[in-house]
Formats: structure tokens, sequence, C-alpha cells
């Protein structure tokens, strides 16, 4: 594979302001989390992330796009309380997720569509911080130990509190699926910022202010309680302090974060000062506390993300005193939001700030295992190419630019002078929204530009006589249906006759563009679109506690043409797979959609004809295999691919020819748990391949990848038919044309390889011990640290010795996995998938000893190749190794590249011929090429 390192696109990675998680920390819970749990990353340019960890996978599910002159300064999750059902049953409630930025408005946002829903704004200054109330919890009665219902006319949802510049509090309600004004509290003295604010419990707030005090007041009436006095700054500084942050633990202590670099701990009843810490050398930007108040976590303008502990005190002095734990430096600018979420299984803290990079640290197991950082980078491919035109297309915000890529030295003696890269073309969109996709067509000469509210095209010509190949963009006039209500997800097929429309709500629409004959004539689509009917799939009922996210699940997140454009797939989040099929339009269907054409466009949900098939130039798309859909996967759909032919076969001049039975239909699908799945789209069906080669066959390397996949590449020949797969971080090489070896397989070939010692014939070694601690599944963060590496001993094992005889002491390990309580499981967000995989490995091994002759000389010719992936590059088609000829290697993987953007395949110029080879374009956006703003430096550094 001929690879070109690029480094041109300018893309910034932009500031982390806030974080939050759906749902509190819970240290009663079990599992490792709830299946509605996510984390939302607010950066500077307004756009909101939606992660889901995923038991520790973090999958970046989709992206609520900003806008101009937008920032996401505050985030924040509340429950709608529980709804009864029929038949006596419980309804869950709906999470909600509000946001504030530079404004005297607090906004909610529709997650499904990733649009905003409300807005609620008054007459009250610009909100500086946002805080949910607590969620509502029943308490016991006395005597026989049950829960009480709400008192009358209690409200169970919960209020918000934003924080004004003027000094004032603002209570907004969450009631009757809305954002009202409830009430303004505000202090009777000066008028200083509110910088921070917090529930202490569900009716008392306790708020950081901009003047050197703490003010707590109860949201019932708007009484102010109590002001706490943090004094002056210290010697040299401004007079007043700001309180950057305050938290409250669970038994009520007050803890803030102040400009002095200040850790402080107040005391819940009396709000006296029980302790002070100085442990950062310049402000303390935010503060977040543990589950269980055992654990507290600073970051500041320092860089520093200091941990503290509650210590014991000595005998005799009942009282408790907090230590710094241990610091680290795990951002390289300042550490400006944390957000934290505990279960029993469980327990990290994300934090985030200016260098873009979020940092997930385990908390209950601070020292003892490793911090882990997500990509900066999105997730889902700002890019594309035309391998026709060699262009590379990149957008962000609300830009768009455009370059051409020269092909580089065919051989090491020769030399390409000058740039092999050029910017030949840019568009700025206007509006206020960014771009939530774009599309360039195969031939370079389509640009399609969608945001939440519109959907532009552009038509790409080369300026006539310009040497340096810059192009003349246009914008092309489009029907109001089309670029009406927007989309999120656009797509061009191969051949640059349909377009491809993902609505917000995830409704499908096929739009046909007319092919431009002569250099006079304009690019249009026509008016007409088909909607595509997605199939029905069975909702999943979440328990009343999990609170419910609504249709987000069914959100889609990748679109994909077959190759000759006669086939079209969508996967969502929740695992299914909607197959669509191109095909000629019988005389009947001709006649009978005459009305039902101008119909297609519109979004009258209401319209029958909107279930019927729409004709358009003789074509109609009707869903595939609709009595037998792809079943659904377990887990959110990352990638779908078409895998195309090795022979390419010429398409008819109409368009309307039937699908070749040659393979065309195989439809590749990667899922966020890295499940790699071939169906036969027409049928729904298994592919014979994905049947020999389940996934407890692929390699183990490739599963323990922990960041997940972004794109996919095919290179396929008529020797070769290989998959390459890409991440952040990593790029992997799969060759269908071989199977995956069994696990039993790979076993023989490392005891072959002497690299395996039978456990019988030596003693148990304490590295062994170390390596199989490490392996043990971690609470959400990294892997767990050797302790032979540990920063911190606080002693792992105990020895147990009965009696006098010390020989006989048996040595005890600390950390035994929790025992599991019988029935707890009900709550606990787990599945068991080794009896599935049991399952599917015996299927695999049937279906194997069942082939042919042939299948079964290529099994066997295929247990002398490496098993490890290392070695040489992939395009070597014979490894030798010690002079014995070996098959092609069946994986390959490396980690050589870093923060990659994308990766795009290029091909020759029109009128030259294509190596054998395929050439791409790895795009890298390295950190230490991002520009940040400037940071807080003192002369430790």
């Amino acid at each position: 594979m001929d690879i070109h390192r690029c480094r041109f696109v300018s893309y910034n990675p932009q500031a982390i302001n806030s974080l939050a998680f759906s749902h509190p920390p819970s240290a009663d819970l079990a599992g490792r989390g709830v299946p509605t749990l996510r984390l939302a990353i607010g950066r500077a340019n307004g756009d909101i992330e939606i992660w889901n960890p995923m038991r520790g996978a973090w999958f970046q599910e989709s992206v609520l796009r900003g806008g101009r002159d937008r920032s996401i300064e505050g985030l924040t999750w509340t429950l709608d309380p529980v709804e009864d059902g029929p038949d006596g049953s419980k309804l869950p409630g709906q999470l909600r997720l509000f946001s504030i930025g530079y404004s005297a408005a607090v906004t909610e946002w529709d997650i499904e569509q990733g649009r905003p829903l409300r807005h609620s704004s008054g007459n009250y200054g610009e909100i500086w911080c946002l805080a949910a109330q607590p969620r509502w919890q029943p308490t016991k009665r006395g005597k026989d130990g049950k829960f009480l219902p709400p008192a009358e006319g209690e409200y169970t949802g919960q209020h918000l509190a934003a924080g004004c510049a003027d000094g004032s509090i603002v209570i907004l309600s969450t009631a009757d699926n809305d954002l009202k004004f409830l009430r303004l509290m505000r202090p009777s003295t000066k008028r200083a910022r509110v910088l921070s604010v917090t529930f202490q419990n569900r009716h008392t707030i306790v708020a950081g202010y901009a003047d050197s005090s703490i003010r707590l007041f109860d949201i019932r009436n708007g009484q102010q309680l109590r002001t706490i006095s943090l004094g002056k700054g210290p010697a040299g500084g401004p007079k007043e302090m700001l309180v950057w942050s305050v938290k409250c633990l669970p038994d009520g202590t007050i803890v803030s974060g102040d400009s002095a670099g200040e850790i402080r701990f107040w005391d819940a009843k009396n709000y006296s000062l029980i302790q002070r810490i100085q442990s950062h050398l310049a402000d303390v930007l935010d503060v977040a506390v543990s589950s269980n108040g055992e654990t507290v976590i600073s970051g500041g303008a320092d860089q520093r993300t200091v941990v503290y502990r509650k210590q014991d005190g000595e005998k005799g002095d009942k009282k408790s005193r907090w230590a710094e734990l241990m610091h680290r430096r795990y951002h390289s600018h300042d550490v400006k939001t944390f957000a934290v979420y505990e279960t029993k299984d469980i327990s990290i803290a994300v934090s985030g700030g200016p260098d873009a990079t979020p940092v997930v640290l385990p908390l209950r197991e601070f020292g003892k295992e490793h911090h882990r950082k997500l990509s900066n980078l999105p997730q889902i491919p700002q890019l594309t190419s035309s391998p026709a035109s060699r262009l590379v297309m990149s957008f962000w915000d609300r830009e768009i630019s455009l370059w051409r890529v020269s092909r580089g030295p065919t051989s090491v003696h020769e030399n390409l002078d000058g740039q092999r890269h050029r910017l030949v073309g840019k568009v700025m969109v206007q509006g206020e929204e960014n771009i939530t996709s774009a599309a360039l067509s195969s031939d370079g000469k389509i640009l399609i530009v969608a945001t939440v509210s519109d959907v532009k095209m552009f038509s790409v010509r080369r300026r006539k006589g310009d040497e340096k190949g810059s192009l003349r963009i246009q914008k092309v006039d489009v029907p109001k249906v089309l670029s009406t209500d927007g989309a999120r997800l656009v797509k061009i097929s191969p051949d640059s006759r349909w377009l491809s429309v993902i609505r917000p709500n995830s409704d499908v629409y096929m739009a046909r563009i007319q092919p431009i004959s002569t250099t006079n004539e304009k690019l249009q689509v026509l008016p007409p679109l088909a909607r595509l009917k997605r199939a029905s799939r069975h909702v999943r009922h979440e328990k009343a506690s999990h609170g419910t996210l609504g249709g987000y699940e069914r959100a889609i997140r990748t679109v994909v043409f077959s190759e000759d454009s006669k086939i079209v797939a969508t996967g969502d989040l929740s695992g299914c797979i909607d197959t669509w099929a191109l095909s000629a339009a019988t005389e009947s269907k001709t006649n009978g959609h005459s009305k039902s054409n101008g119909a297609a466009g519109s979004d009258d949900d209401s319209s029958d004809d909107e279930d019927e098939e729409v004709v358009i130039e003789g074509e109609s798309w009707s869903m595939t295999a609709s009595e037998s859909p792809i079943p659904r996967m377990k887990s959110g759909i990352t990638l779908l691919s078409f895998r195309p032919q090795s022979t390419p076969s010429k398409a008819l001049t109409n368009g309307a020819s039937q699908i070749a039975s040659n393979g065309e239909d195989r439809l590749m699908v990667l899922t966020s748990e890295h499940q790699l799945i071939e169906f036969e789209a027409l049928s729904g069906k298994l592919s014979d391949w994905s049947r020999r080669n389940p996934k407890a066959y692929l390699p183990a390397e490739f599963r323990g990848v922990k960041d997940r996949a972004m794109g996919c590449l095919w290179d396929v020949t008529e020797n070769r038919e290989r998959l390459w797969l890409y991440g952040t971080s990593w790029l992997w090489m799969f060759d269908l044309s071989q199977d995956f070896p069994a696990p039993e397989e790979v076993e023989a070939e490392i005891k072959a390889s002497g690299q395996l010692v039978q456990a019988s014939k030596r003693k148990r070694d304490p590295l062994d011990e170390e390596e199989k601690d490490r392996k043990k599944s971690n609470t959400g963060a990294g892997d767990r640290i050797p302790r032979s590496q540990m920063d911190i001993h606080l002693g792992t094992k105990v020895r147990k010795i009965v009696g006098s005889d010390e020989s006989q002491g048996e040595w005890i390990s600390l950390d035994q996995e929790r025992p599991r309580v019988p029935g707890e499981d009900d709550e606990s967000y787990e599945y068991d998938e080794a009896s599935a995989a049991g399952n599917e490995a015996t299927l695999a091994r049937l279906r194997r000893g069942d082939e042919a002759g042939a299948e079964n000389g290529s099994v066997q010719k295929s247990k002398s190749a490496p098993v490890n992936g290392q070695g040489d590059t992939p395009n070597n088609q014979v490894v030798v190794v010690n002079g014995a000829n070996q098959p092609p290697r069946r994986w390959w993987h490396t980690y050589k590249y870093r923060d990659i953007l994308g990766i795009v395949p290029l091909n020759a110029l029109d009128g030259e011929e294509a190596g054998d080879s395929l050439e791409v374009a790895v795009v890298e956006r390295p950190l230490w090429d991002v520009e940040l703003p400037g940071k807080y430096v003192k002369d430790y550094e």
C-alpha cells in the first residue's frame, strides 16, 4: 500500500469547557453502569459530543453541532419523574440535556435530532454556571421500613439552578416537559458574579462568588441562609478571591476551590472551616467528589490533577483529616472541568481543558490503574476524497477545504520537486449552524453540504487556463423540498446519480441527480424525493430507574452505497441495519405513482402515499429482505461497507440493470464492540466468510484494541481481498481470502515456537501473578499497573498465620474480586459472552469441516502462517523466513501513526493506469501541531 502522510489539514480540536454524565455516581448500583449512561462533552465551538462509556470501550456516538460565536460553558442532565403506564407498570422518565454558553439563556437539546429544542431566557445577567437538583429519593418509615410516597404537590423531578453575572441565582422548572422560570434569588449585598453553584440537598443551594464568599440559599422561599467568607487573597495578589468551584460530599460537607490554589473543607451544619490544603500553584478551576465522600479530586491552571483521601485521625482524635494522595500532570494545559461516575464495579473521573483531550482517570483505584486518554479528533471522519480527481475534502465548523494531492516518486531514484499538495478550493457556508455532514462525488464534480437546517449543493470544475489547478465552485439551486429541514448525513452514490439524505430525525430520503452531458449544462436535482421506509423493530424497554433516551438509539450513524450504486444501507446506534435495492419500475407502479411523486418530498407523515414506492425516472427503491431483515446487532453500528468485486462489471447506460449475483451485495458490518460480520444484503443472511469466521476467531490483539474504529478501506484485486480498518492511533489489515486461525491453532503455533512453557514444570512466578492481576477487568479507565511499577505502595497482600508455625503462613490478596450477590445482576449492565462465543466457535468448526477439499487445503496451508502479525510490510505476498516460503499473512497491524483525522483512497489521474497497490492519504493531526491558547507559566517550568 502506498501511503501519503499528510499534515496539511489545519483542523483545530476545540477546548473542552464542560463535562456531564447522564446519571449521578452511585456506589450502591451493581455492575458497570446502566444502558442509558452517556457522557456529554461541551466544546468551545458550540459542539456537544455524546459518548457511550460501553463498560470501558468509550464509543463516540454522535455530535450535536453548534454554531457561530457559540460556546458550551456548562452542561447538566435531568431525569423526568416516572410515569404510570398501562396495567400498573412504570414508564421511565426522559433523560434531558441542558447547556449554557456566554448568554442569558439556558438551552435544552434534542439529542435525537441533534439540535436545540427550546431556550429559556429572562431579564437577568449572563449565566456563568449551571447545576441540576439532586434526584428525588423516597424515605423509609421507621416502623415497617416501607418507603413513603412524595408529599402532596411535591415535584419529584429536577429543577435547574443558574448562576448569573449580576449575582442572582435563577431557578428553572423542568416540569411538564418544559423549561420555565420559577424563582430569582439575589444576595442583599453587592452584586458579585456567581462562578459556581451546586446543591447541598434537594432544597439548599451552595454558590461560590467572585467576592471571596460562599452563600447558601433555600430554593423553596428564596431566603439566603448563610454567607461564608474566605478572607483576603494572598499577599501581592487581588484582595478578593474567586471561588471557581463548590461541591458537596454526601454528608453535606462543602468543598471549595479558589483562585489562591487552595482546597477548603467546610462543616455541613455550622459552616465553619474544617481544613485547607494548598496543593496548586495557580487557580483551582474545578473540584469533583466520589460517591462515598472518601475521595476528592481537583484540577487547576497549573496543569495539575490532585487526589485527596480522607484518613483516620490519631488515637483519641475522632475527626478524620484530608491528605493529598498524589498529583500528576495528565494535561498539557489547564484542567478546567471534571465529571465523575461510580458503581460497585466502575469508578472513573473524566477531566478536560483547553488541550481538547478527555482524560479518563481511575478514582477508587487511583495509583493502581493507568489513566486513559480519549481522542481529541472526531470519531466520525470529517474527511473524504475523490479518487478519480485526487481531491481530498475536509470540513469543520462552517468551512470546507479542497486539496489536490500529486503522485509521489514511483521509484527510489526519482525525486519530486515542489509541494505535493495544493489548496485548490475553499467554501465558507453562510448561516449560523455548523456543518453536520459533507460529501464529494467520486469524480470530484459535485459537493453536498448539510447543516441541521439546510442542504446545499455545489458544482466543482477546474478553471480554464489555470496551471495551478484551482477549482471553480458554484452554488447550485436545489428544490426546497430537499434543502429544508437539513440533514445529519449526506452521501453521493459512486455513479453520481443518487443522493442519500438522512434527516435530523433519521428519516431516509433519496434524491435523483441529473447528470451533466455537456459543459454548458447545469447540475440539478429532480424535485421528487423518495422516502425509504425503515424496518419496524422491537422497542427496548428500560427500567424506570435507568431513564430513557427516547428515539435517540434509532438515530442513523452511517450510510453507504454499493459499488454499482444499486444498494444502499444504513446503520443506527441501536445496532439495526436497513437495506434498500434499486430496480426498474413496472408499468403498474409507474401509473400508480403519477400522483405520489409530488407528495413524496413533503414531510407530511399523515400522507398514505409515503408508504408506497416512489418512481423517479423509471426507477424505484424497495426494501430488501423485508420479511427477514438483517437482525439487530448487540451494539451500535460503527462502520458499513460493501465488499467490492475483484473484476468490476460494466454498468448499463440506463442504470436499471439487476443486481449481479457475484458478491456485489456482501455488506461488511463493524459494531462498536469490534464485532466484524458480513451479510448478504439482498437476503439478510450471513455470508460464507462470516459463517466460518465468528467473533471468537478474530485475533486477540484486535479484540483488545481500546480505541474504536473510525473508517475502512478495501484493497481488492484478482490476487487479494484485503480490508483495512483504522482508528485514531492504529491501522489494521485483514486478508479476507483466508480464514482466521482457530484459538487452538494459535495456541499450538505459540507452543511450537517455544514461547509457552508448561506451568507444571516450574514453580509459581510472582511476575505471572502480576500479569494475571493486570489483565483483570479495570474500573473504567486503563489497565491495572503492575505492583512493581506503582508509585503508591499501600500493600496489596497480607500474610495469614495460624498458630506459631510461620512456614504455614498463607498470603491473601486484598484485591480480590467482589463476590457476586444473587439477584444483583438485574441492575448490572452486563452480559456473558462465553456461551455465545462457544456456540459460534463450534458452528464455525463444523462449517470449516464441511467445506470442499480446496477449502480444507487452504486452512491447512494457513497453519504455517505467522499468527502475531509482526514482520515485513503487508504488500509482500510471500514472506521468506529462514529461506522457507510461507503464505501471505492473514492480518497485520501497526501503531506507527498517531492522531489520525482520517484515511482516504487516491487513484491515478484520468487517462493514467493505476498501480497494483492501493494508494491512500493518511491525514494526521498531532497535538503538537494544534494552536493552543496561552497558559499559566511559573518558574518551576
